[in-house]
């Protein structure tokens, strides 16, 4: 029986890790397996060093291959098995990300591989690009190397996410992360009510 594919997608400071962790809570007794990217896994959490924290200067299409072979490794080793196995999976972050930074922003070449699972329903957390950078700059959080870039290029990440949410109405649910943490994640669970009722 297969599982439940849940993805959190946004721009920077729009407030993905806490809807996964108030998931998390809500899903508990359910058990679901929880993923970040890149990470999860010791490959991920060693190509998140290099691209987010490294001093190195990447060319955009090796970093856009970095990001997919963590992606690809996190997908064989936990994603796969536990959907397999009729598990629910949360992800911050999945290969929506690619096509809007390093598609979108770096002007990269992207597509969606075949052997990449697609998610049953993406949550996209809309904020104003500026509003997102000012919370990450009110968490006292030290950027990494993908948040440092310019206001411009956040924009170009942003303009991307709408596009790929139009592209695709039935995966997205797009949600103002505007609000409080409370509401977002009230709605959150509006949307996966049925797919949970589904699961049984």
């Amino acid at each position: 029986m297969p599982g439940l594919f849940i993805t959190f997608e946004g721009p920077e400071g729009s407030g993905k890790t806490t809807q996964v962790e108030l998931l998390a809570q809500a899903l508990a007794s359910r058990e679901p397996v929880m993923v970040r990217e890149p990470g999860g896994n010791e490959l991920g959490e060693r190509i998140r060093e290099i691209v987010l924290y490294g001093a190195m200067e990447l060319d955009a299409e090796a970093e856009m291959y970095l990001f997919m072979a963590a992606r690809k490794q996190l997908i064989s080793e936990v994603i796969a098995p536990a959907l397999s196995a009729g598990q629910i999976v949360v992800a911050d972050r999945y290969h929506d990300s690619t096509l809007a930074y390093q598609g979108g922003a770096r002007g990269v070449p992207t597509t969606w591989p075949s052997t990449f699972p697609r998610p049953d329903v993406t949550f996209l957390l809309s904020v104003p690009v500026e509003h997102g950078l000012e919370r990450l700059v009110h968490a006292g959080k030290k950027p990494d190397r993908v948040e440092s870039e310019s206001v411009e290029f956040h924009h170009r990440v942003a303009d991307a996410y709408d596009r790929l949410a139009a592209a695709e109405p039935k995966r997205f649910a797009r949600l103002d992360a505007t609000g409080s943490k409370e509401q977002v994640h009230l709605a959150v669970m509006e949307r996966l009510q049925p797919l949970l009722d589904a699961l049984g």
